[in-house]
């Protein structure tokens, strides 16, 4: 056996005292017919006590276990562990896992002055009937190792053990040909320098079975479709990300792509991936469809028929980066406000029957007047992470009495502003990331001082006023250990000391949002790349992790950079991406990104949220929706609470009322929402009701009228074969009746409900 790569590295060996190992009687119940054996276990532990041990539990025993399935959630990892043998999912707690190999059961499961009849190898060699049946063979190194640990007496530690700090896979980048399999090197460094080979310790998944698949000893098999995916390495609490790459059979020649027009650096970074993919983007997208989109995306409505005319009609080079500016102008202030306060009102907005309405509703003019002003990002997530005073004073202070306690408050901000899903941590070791429990209740402890007095809340309604403030003395412990937590953001190893008197609230929110912390600024830009483009670079847009990598690390690493330097500006960076190539994509596919879903090569249609489709339809007829707690005229993107009903807006994805944000929207089709459209009685209600616009088209020529008609629902004027069939349908003169119908049918159309 090649003993060095087991043996566990250490700065000077040290001698193991047995009596240090072992409960007290008293504390393990002995039964007086076990006294002898006890004893024994006693005395064979003494027998190695001036021996050196050299296994040690945490850094080779435990990823044993691990590699063989018995600290999986459906083994030994289970809530109630099985037969009585209970363990940590994913090894979380080393401290609880030792307690139970070693001093559970009366100490059966190990016998060092035997440890070939230990029951840990005899059930793991199936010597010893095992449902789990056999996990490794008897002269298997494995075994070897752990019948060593015994011997030496199963310490828990060795002398002057040291850390995993860091894990590298070689390669850390791997191009695969269709079907061919490379094997992975794993090392991991120590916290005193030292490294070694952990090939065969690690855990090892693909993010994408059908893509690449990888076996326990770390060999990667392409699949044979070509693209890009992960392979996820896990030692111990170290993770570490493989990018896994089948290029196509044939790559395309580079002055392709050279002769692309580039209008910033979106473009270079985005189409240097494509030529290593042999993605090719597609064409540019018409006038029509560019100002029809980045007007959705921007301010969440329509062009207006005078837009539509005078952009068409505009023979300017550079009409399209003058549209931006318009669009992200003082001229649009209040519905860009409005479009972008409730896309956050999802993320942020508490529920009115948990924290009371006039908090709701303070909260929500607070936010929407962040919007109008372009508030920097760091100035409204530190006034919104340090708020104090009356929930019916201050609007930020709902979000504080809605997450009133340091863990969710922790899991919420570590979501939103980190992109981060801390809440797996709570209870064990994140399974797919470095987060631990000190990380989660470091971070909580930033929120363990505040105090409040009033009324709690008190569902279904809160309706008296709660006040906050900070205090200093409050404290976070955790569950496990009891230690009280030092405030600290997750992943960061040194942070400096806190001023005891100091609102930690506030030190967290100068760390989170200075300019060399590149996180918040990577969240941020990520979520408005998957606003403008239907998904983030990366996707899920709160889910940063190792085993979950960007699609383009480079073009996020830039955005986020940009970010910063331009003082957190929001408008900043969609200027950008208006401005990109990529952006101002056609959504039609082309031989070469036809499979495309993740890249970017291609525009991907988006359905219109439910608030921007039903003010577009009011707005088309001429006929306001009546909502509850707005004006007669008031729109769906003023709505300022959830609970407010519109089963229209249920149906096109409004985020669930009782759901705590943040709250992920529904963006898929159904046919609850084309029955909504084709037989509402609503919406045929809007088209046969009074309307200055379709009143007056019957008085018009046929075809100006139908042009009209294509400009309001699509920025463009009808194609050839269109114009053919509406005029058919209407005849020479037509009545209100028929234009209805042609203004229904379109209404209907993918071309309606999409952004594409």
């Amino acid at each position: 056996m090649d003993t060095d790569k087991y043996r566990f590295p250490s700065k000077t060996p040290g001698t193991f005292s047995g009596r240090s190992r072992l409960p007290s009687s008293a504390s393990i119940r002995v039964h007086q017919w076990w006294k002898p054996l006890a004893c024994l276990l006693a005395f064979s532990v003494s027998l190695h006590a001036a021996e050196p041990a050299t296994v040690s539990f945490e850094n080779d025993v435990l990823p044993i276990l691990t590699r063989a399935g018995c600290m999986n959630g459906s083994c030994h990892a289970k809530s109630d562990g099985q037969n009585g043998f209970a363990l940590s999912i994913f090894s979380f707690d080393p401290d609880a896992d030792h307690r139970e190999i070693v001093y559970d059961a009366r100490g059966r499961r190990v016998f060092p002055a035997s440890p070939a009849h230990s029951l840990l190898l005899l059930k793991a060699t199936n010597e010893v009937p095992h449902e789990g049946d056999k996990r490794f063979e008897k002269d298997s190194d494995f075994y070897k190792v752990i019948h060593q640990w015994i011997a030496e007496g199963a310490p828990r530690r060795l002398p002057d053990e040291v850390n995993p700090t860091g894990l590298a896979v070689e390669p850390a980048e791997a191009k695969f040909k269709k079907g061919e399999t490379k094997p992975l090197k794993v090392t991991v460094s120590y916290s005193d320098g030292t490294s070694r080979d952990v090939t065969h310790l690690c855990e090892y998944t693909s993010n994408d079975q059908a893509f690449a698949k990888v076996d326990h000893d770390g060999r990667v098999t392409a699949g044979s479709v070509p693209g890009e995916n992960s392979v996820i390495v896990r030692y111990v609490e170290q993770i570490a990300a493989v990018r896994v790459v089948i290029p196509p059979d044939t790559l395309l020649p580079k002055e392709r792509y050279t002769a692309l027009p580039r209008n910033n650096p979106i473009d270079d970074l985005a189409y240097a991936r494509f030529e290593e993919l042999g993605l090719f983007p597609s064409e540019p997208c018409r006038d029509d469809e560019f100002l029809r989109r980045a007007t959705l995306d921007i301010l969440g409505r329509l062009p207006t028929l005078e837009e539509a005319r005078a952009f068409l009609a505009d023979a300017s080079p550079d009409k399209r980066a003058k549209l931006a500016e318009r669009l992200l102008g003082p001229g649009n202030r209040f519905g860009y406000a409005d479009f972008w306060a409730v896309k956050w009102g999802d993320l942020l907005r508490p529920n009115t029957q948990r924290v009371g309405v006039k908090p709701v509703y303070l909260f929500d003019q607070w936010l929407r007047e962040k919007f109008r002003e372009n508030t920097p990002w760091n100035a409204f997530v530190t006034e919104l992470l340090t708020a104090t005073g009356s929930t019916h004073e201050y609007g930020p202070v709902a979000v504080i009495r809605d997450k009133r306690e340091p863990d969710e408050m922790a899991e919420f901000v570590a979501q939103l502003f980190l992109g981060v899903r801390l809440n797996c941590a709570k209870c064990h070791h994140h399974p797919s990331e470095k987060w631990s429990q000190d990380d989660y209740y470091s971070m909580a402890a930033f929120f363990g001082s505040m105090k409040r007095k009033g009324q709690a809340i008190s569902a279904p309604i809160s309706g008296e006023p709660e006040f906050w403030w900070f205090e200093p003395g409050g404290k976070v412990t955790h569950p496990v250990s009891e230690a009280v937590m030092t405030p600290k953001p997750p992943g960061v190893e040194e942070f400096a000391a806190l001023d005891p008197v100091a609102d930690p609230r506030r030190v967290f929110a100068g760390w989170l949002t200075g300019p060399d912390n590149p996180h918040f600024a990577k969240a941020m830009v990520n979520r408005l790349w998957a606003e403008m483009f239907g998904k983030g670079l990366v996707d899920p847009v709160d889910d940063f992790r190792e085993s979950n990598p960007p699609a383009n690390a480079p073009l996020l690493d830039w955005l986020a950079k940009g970010f910063a330097e331009h003082g957190f500006d929001q408008k900043h960076t969609l200027r950008l991406i208006l401005g990109s190539r990529l952006y101002q994509q056609s959504s039609e596919p082309n031989e070469h990104n036809a499979g495309d879903l993740r890249n970017f090569s291609r525009s991907y249609r988006r359905r219109l949220p439910g608030e921007v489709l039903l003010d577009s339809i009011s707005e088309i007829t001429g006929q306001p929706e009546k909502l509850a707690g707005l004006p007669a005229d008031g729109k769906a993107m003023r709505q300022w609470n959830h609970l407010l009903p519109s089963d229209f807006l249920d149906a096109f994805g409004r985020p669930d009322s009782s759901a705590a944000p943040p709250c992920e929207r529904e963006t898929g089709g159904s046919v609850v929402q084309a029955l909504h459209l084709m037989n509402s009685d609503g919406l045929q209600k809007k088209l046969a009701a009074k309307s200055p616009w379709l009143d007056g088209l019957p008085a018009k020529p046929v075809p100006e009228a139908v042009e009209e008609i294509y400009l309001r629902l699509f920025s463009r004027k009808p194609e050839a074969g269109e114009q053919q069939v509406a005029l058919s349908h209407l005849g020479e003169k037509p009545e209100r009746a028929s234009y209805e119908d042609l203004v229904w049918s379109l209404l209907n159309s993918a071309e309606f409900v999409l952004n594409h």
